[in-house]
C-alpha cells in the first residue's frame, strides 16, 4: 500500500517517476487563463486566514459544501471564517475521489508544510497552522506566486476595463511576475441579456463612439482591442453556452441591433445571427493581431433560479450542457479559414462527450501558419479531474499530436491553485509512463522528456508568443 499523497503521488510506474522528477516537476508555470483579480497582485494582498484564501470565491468548494447539507449561512453567508473553514473540513471527509480532495492536500503540503489529513478532527490544528504561516511575508499574493514558480499570468478582462491594475503592476519594479490582460468580450456578444443596451453604452463610451449600428460595435471593439494590445494582450477568451452559426446581411444585423438597443425581445435566429457576426469579426481581429482565440462552451448556467436571485452568477449552480455544436463550430472555423483569417484557436467543451469531436475537429484546420495552430484545450471545469485529464490527454494523443499540446491552466480565482499544474503534470507523466511500461512507446527519455517539458511550459510560451 502506498503512502497517502507522498512524493510519488499518482506516479504508478518507474517511467512515470523518471519523467516527472527529471522533466516535469520543476518546470516554470505560465498560467494563460485564470480569473484572479489583478488588483490583488498590484496591492500584494496578504490574507488574514485560510478561509479568505480558500473559500472567498471558490464555487467548486461551495458546491461541495452544499452537497453535504450545510446551510448557506456557512457558505456565502454571515458565519465566521472559522465556522466556514470547519464546514469545509467536515465536507472534505466525504469528498474522496473528488479532485478538491487532492487539490486541498497538495496546497496544504506546498504552502503550509502540512502533510496530514484535513478533517473535522484536525480542523482547528490546520486552521492555526495555516493562519500562522499566512502571517509570514512570503505568503503574500506575490509570495505565493513566486513559491509556485509562476512566470506569467493572463487575467480575464472585459473590453471596457481600464486596465489600471495592469498598468500599476507593469510600473512596479518589485513585481517579478509578468501579468497580462486577456480580452473576454462575452457581454458584447450576449445580445439577449437584459443589460445589453446598457453595456453597449459603456462600450461606446470606452471606445469613444456612440453605438447605433453594427459598424459602430465593430469600431468600438477594434479600438478596445488596440488598447489591450498596447498593454501586452496576447489572447482572448469566449465563454459561450453554445457555438452559433447563422449568417445575416449587414442590413439585417443593424435591424437586430436596433431592436436590442430598444430592449425588444429577439428570437433565436436573430440572437444567433448577431453572435455569429461578432465572433467572425473578432476572430479576424485576433488573426491580424496574432492573438490566440479561446472558446469555452457547453455550460448550462444559473440553473437554480432561487439562488441566482439571492447571490448571483458564478456561485455553484452551473452544469454541463448537451449542446450539439459540431456543425456550427466547423462552419465558424471554416468561414474564417476560407478567408485566411483564422487565428490560433483553443477549443474547450465542458462536456466530455465532445472530447473526440474536438480532438478530431482541430485536425481539419491545422496548417503551416503555426505548430498546433488549433488546440484541444485542457480538461475544463467538471472535467478537471484525474479521469477527465486522462481522457482528454488520451483522446488528444489518439486523434492528434500530443507533443504539440499547450498543457495546463488554473482557470481559478485562488492564488493557491497552482498545484493544479503539478496535479496535471503527474497525471500526464503517468499516462505516458504507462505507455512506456506497456511497450507502447520506446523508453527514450531524452525524447519523451523534451515532449513533457514542452507540454508543461515551452509549447505555451511559443504558441502565445510570450516574451519571457
Amino acid at each position: 500500500m502506498k503512502q497517502f499523497m507522498d512524493s510519488e503521488f499518482l506516479l504508478n510506474n518507474e517511467p512515470a517517476r523518471i519523467l516527472y522528477h527529471n522533466y516535469a516537476e520543476h518546470m516554470p508555470i505560465v498560467d494563460y487563463h485564470c480569473h484572479i483579480d489583478p488588483k490583488e497582485i498590484a496591492e500584494n494582498r496578504k490574507f488574514e486566514n485560510i478561509t479568505q484564501v480558500w473559500l472567498g470565491g471558490d464555487h467548486y468548494k461551495w458546491r461541495a459544501i452544499r452537497s453535504n447539507g450545510v446551510p448557506e449561512r456557512y457558505i456565502t453567508g454571515d458565519a465566521s471564517d472559522y465556522e466556514k473553514f470547519e464546514k469545509w473540513a467536515q465536507t472534505l471527509e466525504k469528498a474522496i475521489g473528488n479532485p478538491l480532495y487532492h487539490w486541498t492536500h497538495l496546497e496544504l503540503q506546498k504552502y503550509f508544510g502540512y502533510h496530514g489529513v484535513l478533517n473535522s478532527k484536525t480542523a482547528r490544528q490546520v486552521w492555526e497552522i495555516c493562519n500562522a504561516k499566512l502571517r509570514e511575508d512570503s505568503m503574500s499574493v506575490r509570495g505565493l506566486i513566486a513559491q509556485s514558480g509562476v512566470r506569467l499570468i493572463c487575467t480575464t478582462d472585459d473590453p471596457i476595463d481600464s486596465l489600471e491594475q495592469h498598468e500599476r503592476i507593469a510600473a512596479d519594479p518589485t513585481c517579478e511576475v509578468k501579468v497580462l490582460p486577456a480580452c473576454r468580450p462575452d457581454r458584447a456578444i450576449a445580445i439577449e441579456k437584459p443589460d445589453f443596451a446598457q453595456y453597449m453604452e459603456q462600450l461606446g463610451a470606452a471606445g469613444g463612439i456612440e453605438i447605433t449600428c453594427m459598424q459602430d460595435v465593430y469600431d468600438a471593439l477594434s479600438r478596445r482591442l488596440d488598447f489591450f494590445g498596447e498593454h501586452g494582450c496576447r489572447a482572448s477568451d469566449h465563454g459561450l453556452d453554445y457555438v452559433p452559426f447563422q449568417k445575416a446581411t449587414q442590413e439585417e444585423l443593424n435591424i437586430i441591433l436596433a431592436k436590442a438597443l430598444r430592449g425588444e425581445k429577439l428570437d433565436r435566429r436573430e440572437v444567433d445571427a448577431y453572435r455569429t457576426a461578432l465572433l467572425l469579426f473578432l476572430g479576424r481581429q485576433y488573426a491580424v493581431r496574432g492573438w490566440v482565440m479561446q472558446i469555452h462552451y457547453g455550460v448550462l448556467r444559473n440553473n437554480n433560479s432561487k439562488m441566482f436571485s439571492r447571490i448571483g452568477a458564478d456561485t455553484g449552480f452551473d452544469t454541463m450542457g448537451s449542446y450539439q455544436c459540431a456543425q456550427c463550430l466547423a462552419a465558424l472555423l471554416d468561414a474564417l479559414d476560407a478567408a485566411d483569417e483564422l487565428p490560433k484557436t483553443v477549443l474547450y467543451s465542458i462536456n466530455p462527450a465532445d472530447n473526440g469531436m474536438l480532438a478530431s475537429m482541430i485536425g481539419c484546420f491545422q496548417n503551416a501558419d503555426a505548430v498546433g495552430k488549433l488546440q484541444h484545450g485542457s480538461a475544463w471545469w467538471f472535467n478537471d479531474t484525474k479521469t477527465g485529464m486522462e481522457a482528454q490527454i488520451t483522446n488528444l494523443a489518439n486523434l492528434s499530436l500530443l507533443g504539440n499540446f499547450i498543457g495546463m491552466l488554473t482557470d481559478s480565482r485562488s492564488f493557491t491553485s497552482y498545484p493544479r499544474h503539478d496535479y496535471f503534470r503527474r497525471i500526464l507523466c503517468n499516462v505516458v509512463g504507462t505507455w512506456v511500461e506497456n511497450g507502447e512507446c520506446p523508453a527514450d527519455y531524452d525524447a519523451l522528456g523534451r515532449m513533457i517539458s514542452d507540454i508543461c511550459y515551452h509549447n505555451t510560451v511559443r504558441y502565445f508568443g510570450f516574451e519571457l
